[in-house]
């Protein structure tokens, strides 16, 4: 049974599978086969991307796992005594069924009181940026990836489980050919990184017009636009200001690039609307995914600045424009009564981030941080919103 029972159904707008080893390479067509690799680092299995080691996630097998919620305490209070990474998460789990597999994790949602959830892959967030100059192999990486997930997952599951494939932008035409496969099989969410996209030509934002073709059949789709938190490609301008290279580690400390960490987000709906994507496409269905709040009012902020300096530059308000199009599902920290004070509550998505350790243990305590809000507003934000961003 859930921890409690809500009068209103739960959508979460944020959980996780873990991919196995296979997950990448099942569908690779042969050419491609080596650019994905899992190793042996001493006692440890690594994966290889193009022959690089990754350490992006230290144990990308997933069969031992950090528990669900063991940051969240974490993240709400803060680290006063200043733990280890290690110290902080504690002993990690066997991964089970429910990680893995769509069947185990329905029953298991039901003894958590929740209805309906958006499932994202976990490993998928390095890919792209890893295969950047390669634009060919990044689709047919993806387009792997989302073959593996809709054989196993499938993109609905029984109307409860709606998980997102990756679309990648590079070469726009693909781009569409994937959206058309992944529609077909019953898509209704999409999950794109929050970065410009690597074509041939080099990188641009894929609110340019050259993507309108996308965009309008995304919007004549009905179809919800995810930008989850990924490696979005920002290590780099880090490593200039650091004066070295190294790859994007999201469970190592590191204190300069997390003074910037939300950067990618910004800037990926900035120049949605910046660059008119939301004017030529005013029907779009946007949700921002494990990237929190904290630079919704920062964006604002700008938006309003650039508008009140250059009103020529855009066809309406852009901050009008942003609270009525930009979804956002904010981190369990986040002041949510702030929030929907900026966008609106009806642009308020929750989101557990299970089973990841940032995320919470018991989904459905979410509710607890909604005290400033009486019932319709919980019932909006607990899920309301996203079945209303899901349903054609």
């Amino acid at each position: 049974m859930p921890s409690r029972e809500l009068p209103y159904p739960v959508f979460d707008a944020d959980n996780h599978l873990y991919e196995p080893q296979d997950a990448f390479t099942r569908y690779l067509p042969e050419e491609y086969k080596g650019a994905i690799q899992y190793v042996q680092v001493g006692k440890r299995t690594k994966i290889a991307i193009r022959g690089q080691i990754s350490e992006y996630i230290p144990n990308p097998t997933f069969e031992v796992v950090a528990r669900p919620g063991a940051q969240e305490d974490y993240f709400k209070n803060g680290n006063p005594e200043g733990k280890s990474y290690r110290e902080i998460v504690g002993e990690p789990m066997r991964s089970i069924p429910a990680f893995r597999e769509p069947g185990p994790r329905l029953e298991l949602m039901d003894e958590q009181g929740v209805q309906r959830t958006l499932m994202f892959p976990t490993l998928a967030s390095l890919l792209e940026e890893r295969m950047r100059d390669d634009p060919d192999l990044t689709h047919a990486v993806v387009h792997s990836l989302n073959q593996w997930l809709d054989e196993v997952w499938s993109f609905n599951y029984k109307d409860r489980i709606f998980t997102t494939p990756v679309i990648t932008l590079p070469i726009v035409e693909k781009a569409i050919e994937e959206l058309e496969w992944v529609l077909e099989r019953g898509a209704r969410a999409i999950l794109i990184r929050p970065a410009p996209a690597y074509g041939l030509r080099g990188p641009r934002s894929f609110a340019l017009p050259e993507f309108d073709p996308f965009w309008k059949l995304v919007q004549d789709s009905g179809t919800l636009v995810a930008f989850h938190s990924s490696d979005s490609g920002y290590a780099r301008y880090v490593s200039d200001w650091e004066g070295a290279g190294q790859e994007y580690l999201p469970f190592k400390p590191q204190p300069f690039r997390a003074l910037g960490q939300w950067r990618p987000i910004e800037d990926a709906v900035g120049s949605l609307i910046a660059h008119g994507c939301l004017s030529r496409f005013p029907d779009l269905r946007i949700a921002t995914v494990e990237t929190g709040s904290s630079w919704v009012a920062p964006l604002m902020a700008s938006l309003k600045d650039a508008y009140k300096k250059m009103p020529h530059g855009f066809e309406e308000n852009p901050v009008e424009q942003m609270r009525r199009l930009i979804h956002v599902s904010p981190f369990i920290e986040d002041d949510m009564a702030a929030l929907g004070d900026l966008l609106g509550i009806d642009r308020v998505l929750f989101g557990s981030d299970y089973p990841h350790p940032e995320g919470k243990a018991d989904p459905i305590t979410h509710v607890d941080n909604l005290t400033a809000f009486d019932d319709e507003d919980k019932a909006k934000i607990m899920g309301g919103n996203l079945a209303r961003l899901i349903s054609r």
